[in-house]
């Protein structure tokens, strides 16, 4: 167990004259702790107790309170079957009580180590108290997806939890004359391209238009730099054919240009999409667009995905993809399943020097 201090102070002043209440953190105590869970025959667990029936983990401390783990194989309720469910539980009868923790619940590996697509924590301190004794993750982790992957091995399936008691905070009270708000830079940008004030430039994609800003596309890409300000003979055009590419995912990457942000994707088409939009962005040298891209693959692998995922990895150079892909292909019965596929013929023929180093990998000689 560890504890913790970190001390912080606000000062503001005001446009109008006025005075704002406010307050300070003066100081911080957090206590932190662990507790590993482990489902010993995971699969007959599942089935036998079912949607809406849950298992306690035995009590544990952490910051000088009791705690436990519920666990739900198949669900909490109805909605949520397929997902495994599972809360954090403050074990005090007291009334009066209120505990203020976050947790993070995550699989281990066999090194005893967070398996970063399995894991999910709170980013904000959840309060304990009689109302809500209670917190935690509704769909934790799909069942397909961790039943397809390396994790549970001998029928055992390990969950840890770390938790981490806030205590001890004492504020005091400060003036606070102005309240600076969040950055909204990302709205005006995402007016500019959707009201096409000031647009010099046009771009057909698959038969659609699209008008944008040259310096905007030129600050964010390099690859657009070149186009649109050097040597290249687009530079002089005022409407550029974009080859190669749907419009939806151009549109998709105009809207990452301007905002920063992910558009929302309709859930059935965000593997198709994420899929090409990462392409775009190795394409353009949107770095950052194209690790979320990554980041977002890596939750979308299955048996039916893995060939086409390892390809694109190994083509655009995604290393953390790549490593995905390898891990839900350590499982004998998955790289059976997919080795049977005409996808994979496909890969070997075209890449048969991924392939040796995937059965290097995943199957190494004794």
């Amino acid at each position: 167990m560890s504890s913790t201090n970190a001390a912080s102070a606000v000062g503001i002043i005001s446009s109008d004259g006025e005075a704002l209440t406010t307050s300070a953190i003066v100081a911080a105590e957090a206590m932190t702790g662990s507790h590993v869970l482990q489902i010993k025959g995971y699969s007959i667990t599942t089935k036998e107790l079912g949607n809406g029936k849950h298992i306690k983990s035995s009590t544990f401390s952490v910051g000088g309170h009791r705690w436990y783990i519920r666990y739900y194989p198949d669900g909490n309720v109805l909605e949520n079957a397929g997902w495994i469910s599972i809360y954090l539980q403050h074990d005090h009868t007291d009334a009066a009580v209120e505990v203020n923790a976050r947790f993070v619940f995550g699989v281990l590996d066999d090194s005893g180590k967070y398996v970063p697509m399995f894991s999910s924590e709170t980013s904000v301190d959840d309060t304990f108290s009689s109302k809500n004794r209670c917190w935690g993750f509704s769909k934790f982790v799909s069942r397909k997806a961790l039943e397809e992957s390396s994790y549970i091995r001998d029928d055992c399936l390990k969950i840890r939890c770390d938790v981490i008691v806030s205590k001890g905070i004492s504020t005091e009270a400060t003036m606070q004359f102005v309240l600076v708000p969040p950055s909204n830079m990302h709205r005006h940008f995402g007016s500019l391209l959707s009201g096409a004030v000031g647009a010099d430039v046009t771009f057909e994609v698959a038969g659609d238009m699209f008008a944008a800003h040259r310096c905007v596309l030129a600050a964010r890409s390099s690859v657009f730099m070149a186009e649109l300000f050097g040597p290249m003979k687009e530079k002089a055009m005022n409407c550029i054919e974009i080859k190669d590419m749907e419009a939806s995912v151009f549109e998709a990457m105009l809207h990452f240009i301007y905002t920063d942000t992910m558009p929302d994707i309709d859930q059935e088409d965000a593997f198709v999409i994420t899929h090409h939009l990462l392409v775009a962005a190795d394409r353009y040298d949107l770095e950052r667009l194209k690790l979320i891209c990554e980041d977002k693959l890596c939750m979308c692998i299955d048996t039916s995905t893995v060939v086409t995922t390892l390809a694109l990895a190994e083509r655009h150079g995604c290393q953390g993809l790549k490593k995905a892909c390898f891990e839900l292909l350590k499982s004998p019965s998955h790289l059976k399943t997919v080795m049977a596929t005409e996808g994979f013929d496909l890969l070997l023929a075209s890449c048969p020097s991924l392939i040796k180093e995937l059965l290097a990998k995943v199957a190494p000689c004794p």
